[in-house]
């Protein structure tokens, strides 16, 4: 014993001088110029021996005098191949030596310019067909490309550096002609015209479309075919308005098994709470282990709806279980929203890996567990089922509670118990390990998408602590990162921002806040939701096209100024803004509000048709146009009360206005309120049936 105890003490002091060793050396390192930035993803390499710059006029004004190649490498805080080629190339002396003599260096954050990182994404996939992070794009003094890729291992980057050098110095005109038909390319990829013909939207073109969206989706182990496997929470949410309005059991049924399998699988933390971005099998087992702010905000959203609509207690648990980890990992004292944590953390031996916080060992568990380890290896499948590699395994369920307890003979509640303690006892003992990095950087479109997270799983729910949280999140934004202007900030960090908002960020924020006021009628938040609007016509709106820019027009130019108009992920901002549009509309009776939402679905309508798996928030918004939607009005003393069981429904056809007083600033509520009843009006256009006092027999008004 003594032996093993001075092993143990040996191994211990080798790797704590090994960290000092680290530390000094940092210590000792000189920084550049991102050591003033305020993402944590660039503070990471600020005191790379690469002379990185930030992306601002000063820099690119440098790179023009000086007549040199730029290397633009973009990535963010919790991308684990970002911090293997940073290990790689951007720490070796020798390497940074090349890029020092040869280039302009810039690093750039994708969570805080996505416009620049949209560009040069852009460059990237019509260079090579493909994208992903790290992004590493050389360009012209000007900006202009003509080189690109992501990851690249340390000779290769070097072999790239040195001809793409070479190239420049001797043989300047071909690198000049590439980067002219590059940017041409770029400028013209995505090009939105102005569609004249009449707008024309219809059910069977809706039907059809997902008709096409079956081919794609995963019979067997839910989601879309193929591998990696994304949750794709937008195309869900979709289609689970669509099988609530055209009754299609084919998509019920789907559904059932996609949102089952991501629950059961590895891509959500067992432990915890919370998704992972992506998995990297079919199966939905092995994640890419960052976990982003906005995954689990629309994920959240989305299980809450599926509850509301089907009551499954394995969404309820789901969400509930989510939104613990946010309020514990990624949640402010102001009650904002921190925007990740990483992939990588470090071993027991003091090393970054990838997962190393979510993985277990046998022996691990067994010493854990105790007893109880022959019944969790069968429910969490520490089996050839859950092996990841190695001797190392990732938690991932079977079968249902109710299945698992009748073949262990156990009732439900027993083993529930169990369920609740084996969390318990691996959250403590996970705790205990080094945890992975957390990006506390904040941005305004994640957290609205939070704060909709929130407010979904409040109207779910019921919990008013859930509705407390976003208040404060909604005040949070309001007070910090909308402008006197209605303009807005992008970042948020050490109490101040430097970046001017994109459209998404208006579209998120504007979306959120009009849910808001459907949850608590507080018309504040409608108001402020149409000022946000209007500053967005006046500083994003095309006129040619009636579409709205990604940038202001206040903001820098870049190579090209686009549209963004595909729903990947996250909604396109463009398709956010045009739902906001319709519903905005609505609420004023502004007839501008809603021929525009109309005239930009039809400049996408052959998109949309012939591939609707990129534009499925544009579908949500054509099932706007073509079944019946309501206006539904509370008004009168009870209309708070009241609102509360209204909002615990599934009606993705509706919109809500309400008050408890007299009000006749909102043209749906003009002569609703009397003193002595409370009305339920449900209207279409303006236009109402007659109202009641029953909720009941009011909803019974709203059909499908």
């Amino acid at each position: 014993m003594k032996t093993i105890s001075k092993f143990y003490f040996l191994l211990f002091f080798i790797l704590f001088i090994s960290n000092c060793n680290k530390k000094d050396k940092k210590l000792n390192k000189k920084s550049n110029d991102l050591i003033h930035e305020t993402s944590p993803y660039l503070l990471q390499h600020a005191y790379n021996p690469v002379d990185w710059k930030g992306w601002n006029s000063k820099t690119l004004e440098l790179a023009q005098e000086e007549n040199k190649l730029i290397i633009i490498s973009v990535g963010y805080s919790a991308c684990h191949w970002c911090h293997v080629m940073e290990e790689e190339s951007f720490e070796n002396d020798s390497i940074a030596k090349i890029m020092n003599e040869n280039f302009i260096n810039i690093k750039v954050d994708r969570e805080e310019r996505p416009d620049v990182d949209k560009i040069y994404m852009n460059a990237v996939q019509l260079m090579t067909g493909g994208g992903g992070w790290p992004l590493n794009c050389i360009t012209l003094p000007d900006g202009r490309p003509i080189y690109g890729g992501t990851y690249f291992t340390k000779d290769q980057w070097a072999k790239v550096l040195i001809s793409i050098s070479k190239l420049y110095k001797e043989e300047p005109q071909k690198a000049i002609k590439f980067a002219e038909n590059l940017t041409k390319g770029i400028q013209e990829s995505q090009l939105i015209k102005l569609n004249k013909e009449d707008s024309n939207f219809s059910e069977k073109e809706l039907t059809s479309a997902v008709d096409l969206l079956k081919l794609q989706i995963d019979t067997i182990n839910g989601g879309f075919k193929g591998s990696p496997k994304f949750p794709m929470p937008n195309s869900l949410d979709f289609l689970l308005r669509y099988n609530h309005q055209f009754n299609d059991s084919s998509i019920k049924k789907y559904l059932n098994k996609t949102l089952t399998k991501i629950a059961y699988g590895g891509i959500y933390d067992h432990v915890s709470g919370g998704f992972s971005r992506y998995s990297v099998d079919e199966k939905w087992h092995i994640p890419h282990f960052e976990k982003m702010l906005y995954d689990n905000a629309q994920l959240v959203s989305l299980y809450s709806k599926a509850y509301l609509k089907d009551k499954n207690e394995l969404y309820k648990n789901t969400v509930i279980e989510t939104l613990a980890f946010i309020k514990e990992e990624l949640t402010a004292e102001n009650g904002a929203f921190y925007s990740s944590l990483d992939a990588d953390s470090k071993n027991a031996f003091g090393q970054k890996e990838e997962g190393a916080f979510y993985e277990w060992k046998k022996e691990e568990l067994l010493l854990l567990l105790g007893n109880d380890y022959k019944l969790f290896k069968e429910f969490y499948n520490i089996n050839d089922f859950g092996f990841w590699e190695h001797d190392k395994y990732v938690l991932i369920r079977k079968e249902s509670k109710i299945d698992f307890s009748k073949k262990q003979n156990l009732s439900l509640n027993a083993l529930d118990v169990k369920v609740s303690n084996w969390k318990k006892v691996l959250k403590k003992a996970r705790n205990k390990r080094s945890k992975p990095h957390l990006d506390d950087k904040i941005l305004t479109s994640w957290n609205a998408l939070m704060l909709q997270g929130y407010l979904d799983a409040y109207r779910a729910f019921g919990d008013e602590e859930y509705l407390e949280i976003a208040i404060k999140n909604a005040n949070f934004l309001n007070d910090n990162q909308v402008r006197n202007d209605y303009g807005l900030n992008r970042n948020f960090k050490n109490g101040k921002s430097n970046i001017n908002g994109y459209s998404e960020d208006y579209a998120t924020l504007i979306n959120c806040y009009i849910s808001l006021y459907e949850v608590t009628l507080n018309q504040k938040w409608l108001t402020i939701s149409k000022n946000l609007v209007d500053y967005l016509f006046t500083n994003f709106f095309d006129e040619k096209t009636k579409m709205f820019y990604f940038t202001s027009k206040e903001d820098e130019n870049l190579i090209a100024k686009k549209f963004e108009v595909i729903d990947g992920v996250i909604p396109s901002s463009n398709s956010i803004i045009a739902n906001n549009l319709f519903k905005l509309g609505h609420y004023y009776s502004d007839a501008k509000y809603l021929k525009t939402s109309e005239q930009m679905l039809n400049n996408l309508k052959g998109n949309v048709n012939t591939n609707p798996a990129n534009y499925s928030n544009w579908l949500n918004l054509m099932t706007n146009f073509t079944k019946p939607f309501y206006e539904v009005v509370v008004a009168g003393n009870n209309a708070k009360e009241i609102n509360k069981n209204l909002i615990n429904n599934y009606f993705p056809n509706i919109l809500i206005a309400g008050s408890n007083k007299e009000n006749n600033t909102l043209p749906l509520l003009l002569n609703k309120f009397n003193d002595t009843d409370t009305f339920i009006y449900v209207c279409v256009n303006g236009t109402c049936k007659l109202p009641q006092t029953n909720l009941t027999k009011a909803l019974k008004n709203i059909k499908k």
